[in-house]
Parts: C-alpha cells; structure tokens; sequence
C-alpha cells in the first residue's frame, strides 16, 4: 500500500510513452492530473478502467483533468492496447519500475490463495501545485471517472 496520503507533494516522474515522448509530472503544472496506476494492459479489469476513463474524457478534460496511465507494461504493449481501445490520454511504460515504487504502489497481492508481487490498482489525483488531493486504493473500474468527479466536486 502506499506510503503516501492526501496533502503530501505528489512524486516527480518522469517516462516514456507509447511513442517515446517524455510525459513528466511538471507537464501538468497548473493543472489537475489523474495518475491512475493499472496491472497489465488487455486484462479485464484494466481494459474497463482505460475504457471508463476514455468514455468520460470529455467530462474530465472540460473540467481541467488530464489523465495519465501507468503500469509496468512495455510501450509496445501501450502501443497496441492504445490504439485497438482508441485511448486519447498517455500510458507510461514503467517497465522498470521507477514510477510505480516512487508511489508506493508495487505490493503484495493474492488470487486463488496464492501471494505474489505485483502492482496495486491505485489512482492519484494531483492538483495543479503538485499536491496529492485524493487517493484511490481500489478503484472502481467501470465508474473510475464518476469516482474522480464525485471526490473532487466533495
């Protein structure tokens, strides 16, 4: 689980999407960023919470949101699971992991009784100064964008 709470000074990053341009978290100074940390690209559940999130683009950048992916996947991968679900936001190839233990979100996991390392779905919602605003821990895939909306309208 993360180190990390609501108010702390969000991590600096710094990756390389599906193409191979730099997205770094000084990018989005001035604005509101969704850093949204996912398992695996093509999987159910990522797939619905890319899918969520792409369906309620509109909403989320109307409102000075932008949105940017993580996972551990390679950017070939990114590559292909960005264009067969026509996302319209980044996805950072983490593969080594740089990101993804800044935030504190590589942990141990369970599935059928077994314990494994892997990455914990979490969401960060960062303003434009930097600062972490909310947290969430299990989001809800099929609703990610009404969640976002609903936390930071509260």
């Amino acid at each position: 689980m993360s180190h990390l709470q609501a108010g702390d000074k969000a991590p600096a990053f710094k990756g390389l999407d599906k193409d191979g341009q730099k997205v770094s978290l000084a990018d989005f100074k001035g604005k509101t960023l969704v850093l949204y940390f996912y398992p695996q690209d093509n999987t159910p559940g990522c797939t619905s919470q890319a899918c969520n999130l792409r369906d309620n683009l509109a909403s989320l950048t109307a409102r000075g949101i932008a949105v940017v992916g993580v996972s551990p996947d390679d950017a070939a991968s990114h590559q292909k699971f960005t264009t067969t679900y026509s996302l319209g936001f980044p996805l950072l190839a983490d593969t080594q992991h740089q990101v993804i233990e800044a935030y504190g979100v590589w942990g141990e996991k369970q599935m059928y009784g077994r314990k494994y390392m892997g990455l914990l779905r979490t969401t960060f919602v960062i303003d434009g100064k930097g600062v972490i605003r909310h947290i969430f821990h299990k989001p809800k895939v099929k609703e990610h964008a009404q969640e976002i909306l609903s936390a930071l309208e509260g």
